[in-house]
């Protein structure tokens, strides 16, 4: 075991402070990374403060891990001491069920071992990126690809294959029109994703006043939905929307821009049940669903396709000394568009 210094939530109603705890000595495809930067993502915020329920304390989050290996294992074979590597949301599953054997470890039967604020399968309870170290199994290390920075590429990891999966899925592409809800963190990893996949990319937000970003970002077309004018003219002219939005939207009012056969994915998780309409869903065979991350084949995918396209997140570097601050930044929407904190600082 080796000491390892961090930034930790220590309770639901505590500002994160600095921690050390022990990490595992690398087993036989165990790779050691020093963690060089780390994402800020929204869902770290509600679980260092424990708003979905079942939080487990004390905690350090960060799911979007970007640095350097240090020492990999006896039988690794995936990575060396210098490579620039990657740990997403989870560092484990069981690797057995159906969704496992086909790389969509997401949605593991038994249950992905979440990269913080979860426990290996023997108990051991897990720490995420707010730390200089982790240690992963080799089958649950990405690798980064060179040409993109590893600060700005940190929220891939995340925020990237979040909208990158669904986008997949549904097969947005030459043709389709895609419209993508809440220009955020998530958000513009949506509309530069769409655009190079090559769809017709139209942003849904509040107001008008990110319009200039949105074009920037690869935005075809920009509306504000406080606009009751942007629903009419939409209407019914949409192939896929990506809902980036947790609360506070009216999801009958979007299904109805969706045209025949259309699709409306939910990556923002709802605060409480959202009231849904029937007769919208049926009268254009419409469909309503959900999309947690990606596998780590997809992930993997993702940032080849990142690193070929020169694709990575607009960000605010920060040190870990102002995360708390950083956290109440994201709440009020004050960031564009991603935090990323350089580990540097912790030292």
């Amino acid at each position: 075991m080796s000491k390892t210094k961090s930034y930790a939530a220590m309770t639901a109603k505590a500002a994160l402070a600095p921690y050390i705890f022990e990490r595992r000595e690398p087993r036989e495809h165990d790779v050691a990374i020093d963690i060089k930067f780390c994402g800020i993502c929204h869902s770290d915020i509600h679980q260092a403060r424990d708003e979905w329920g079942g939080s487990s304390f004390p905690m350090v989050p960060g799911h979007e891990i970007a640095g350097i290996v240090t020492a990999v294992g006896s039988k690794v074979t995936k990575y060396k001491a210098g490579d620039k590597v990657g740990v997403g949301c989870f560092v484990d599953s069981c690797r057995k069920c159906v969704q496992c054997r086909k790389g969509l470890q997401q949605y593991c039967a038994v249950g992905m071992v979440v990269t913080y604020n979860g426990r290996e399968y023997d108990g051991t309870p897990t720490f995420g990126g707010y730390s200089e170290k982790i240690i992963v199994d080799e089958n649950y290390v990405l690798r980064m690809p060179d040409n993109l920075p590893l600060d700005a590429a940190a929220p891939l990891l995340c925020a990237g294959i979040t909208l990158y999966s669904p986008l997949k899925h549904w097969q947005a592409g030459p043709g389709k029109r895609v419209a993508i809800i809440g220009l955020g963190g998530l958000g513009h990893m949506g509309v530069k994703l769409s655009h190079e996949l090559g769809a017709e990319v139209t942003i849904l937000s509040q107001t008008l006043k990110k319009q200039a970003d949105g074009k920037r970002l690869g935005a075809d077309h920009y509306f504000a939905t406080s606009d009751p004018a942007t629903f009419t003219k939409l209407k019914g002219s949409l192939d896929l929307i990506i809902n980036t939005v947790s609360t506070g939207i009216d999801w009958n009012q979007y299904i109805d821009l969706l045209n025949v056969d259309g699709s409306m994915v939910i990556v923002g998780v709802p605060d409480k049940a959202i009231p849904v309409g029937g007769l919208s869903l049926i009268m254009g065979r419409r469909s309503l669903a959900g999309s947690v991350i990606g596998g780590i084949p997809e992930t993997q995918e993702m940032l080849d396709f990142c690193g070929k396209h020169n694709i990575a997140s607009d960000i605010e570097l920060i040190p870990i000394q102002k995360v708390n601050e950083a956290y109440e930044r994201v709440l009020k929407s004050d960031v564009r568009y991603r935090f990323v904190i350089d580990m540097s600082s912790l030292k």
